[in-house]
């Protein structure tokens, strides 16, 4: 008996996303948090991770500063090179939505074409993408990590919102204004509310 298999092979044993979705109840599904840097993308997704998990729904969140620093220790901020990171995490995100999670992604893709091409990676309706949108001026003014300063100064390039373009979502499933009057953990209200309301959560 041969013993050289190729993934074909094993396609009639596999689980499939239909499998996993009538034992978990819920479809695994990409939620996709855009903003600039300061929007409060993490802050938000950390929340909705939180309140999903006290509702007993399996989520988890892959943040992009977490994931520079691993799976795309490799890349620099060119834009062949946040094309990759995006292609990277949105491909790790639909492995996780595979299997029922809901995979919360919170990283600036400040390209429309790159967080499209994720979406159509998704099965039909399993793409939520999350504008977290606040005025540049608002992220500089809050500037958590100091990297504003730092591209103003010279100090880091291709900085987006100085330096770099970020292209905001134009039809988004979710729109938050973080740079209004809205508390974090109200926006993240909003966001589980838009999925509970679709059969995600």
């Amino acid at each position: 008996m041969s013993t050289n298999l190729s993934v074909g092979d094993l396609g009639a044993e596999r689980l499939q996303a239909e499998d996993r979705e009538r034992l978990h109840g819920f479809g695994g599904a990409l939620v996709w948090f855009t903003g600039l840097s300061g929007a409060g993308k993490s802050t938000v997704a950390n929340l909705v991770d939180r309140k999903l998990h006290a509702k007993g729904r399996h989520s988890v969140l892959l943040d992009g500063d977490l994931v520079r620093t691993g799976l795309c220790a490799d890349l620099s901020f060119s834009p062949s090179d946040r094309a990759e990171n995006v292609r990277r995490i949105g491909e790790v995100g639909r492995l996780f939505a595979q299997t029922g999670v809901l995979a919360l992604v919170a990283v600036i893709a400040p390209y429309n074409r790159d967080r499209q091409r994720a979406r159509e990676r998704m099965r039909d309706g399993r793409f939520v993408e999350v504008f977290v949108d606040a005025p540049l001026s608002v992220c500089e003014e809050r500037d958590p990590k100091g990297l504003y300063a730092k591209a103003r100064a010279g100090e880091i390039t291709d900085f987006t919102g100085v330096d770099a373009p970020y292209e905001a979502p134009q039809q988004p499933e979710v729109h938050l204004d973080s740079g209004g009057g809205a508390s974090p953990d109200e926006l993240a209200d909003r966001v589980v509310a838009f999925l509970e309301t679709n059969g995600f959560a």
